[in-house]
């Protein structure tokens, strides 16, 4: 299916969301933010069948932050950062809410929003080509789309300052050093590796990995109690499910679980 530069396909279970606007690195443009959230519709309408969502990019990377094309030439300037809360933070808030895991394959250069719209995968997947850059300062601007609150959260302060003040490329191998990343894999077999881990993720208990998903989201602001409170809800939630169920007969009868996501 194709919308405004984003490509969304389905293998299965695993709905695959592209960036695709290549003659600007997928640079994020507002028409851009208006086909990802098309996508999403679709997905959210699919969403007893879709247990798995691969975002990734088109071509020779994966997304090279907002496409700055034609702004010198605007007969009326608009403030930067205006399409922020009209276009980046609602579709950032549809990751974070989504029903099921997201992996990011990360196919190449992730730079400004791109590198948030990376780290927002549950599982993150590099190319061994691939970077990532903090490429606002370069700009005269400051981090946005949630990176200066996701890369305290999973590199610390010292490092995410660095990046963000100098401006440097980090590559994959060094991401994922950091911890930054879960995976690098050779450029040829990264998308095959990134559907085999979908598909594993996609035949998982549904419910339960998106509540998994909400634990770990939520868990910065928690005190303990409230985290503790938390896992509470969650569990009698998770134990309500088919796939609880399930887990727990093929458990005892030692056999392989069938999920159904619900």
């Amino acid at each position: 299916m194709q919308f405004k530069h984003v490509t969304l396909d389905f293998d299965g279970s695993v709905a695959i969301l592209k960036l695709d606007h290549q003659e600007v690195m997928n640079a994020v443009s507002v028409d851009m933010l208006g086909g990802l959230s098309d996508a999403l519709d679709t997905i959210e309408e699919k969403k007893d069948e879709v247990r798995c969502v691969v975002l990734t990019g088109a071509g020779r990377a994966f997304c090279t932050g907002a496409n700055l094309q034609g702004r010198n030439n605007q007969s009326k300037k608009t403030k930067a950062g205006m399409t922020l809360e009209t276009g980046f933070h609602p579709f950032l808030r549809r990751i974070r809410n989504l029903h099921c895991p997201i992996v990011t394959a990360v196919n190449g250069p992730a730079a400004g929003a791109g590198m948030s719209f990376a780290l927002l995968g549950d599982m993150i997947l590099c190319a061994r080509s691939s970077y990532f850059l903090q490429a606002f300062r370069r700009i005269g601007l400051v981090p946005d789309c949630g990176s200066t609150w996701l890369l305290p959260r999973l590199i610390g302060k010292a490092r995410s300052v660095e990046l963000s003040l100098m401006g440097e490329r980090l590559p994959a191998e060094k991401a994922l050093e950091w911890g930054l990343v879960n995976r690098v894999h050779d450029d040829g077999v990264l998308m095959d590796e990134a559907m085999k881990l979908a598909r594993d993720l996609a035949s998982g208990p549904t419910v339960a990995l998106s509540l998994i998903r909400k634990l770990y989201w939520d868990s910065p602001e928690n005190s303990f109690e409230d985290q503790l409170n938390l896992e509470f809800q969650c569990q009698l939630r998770a134990g309500d499910t088919d796939d609880f169920r399930e887990g727990v007969g093929a458990f005892l009868e030692k056999r392989p679980a069938k999920f159904n996501g619900k």
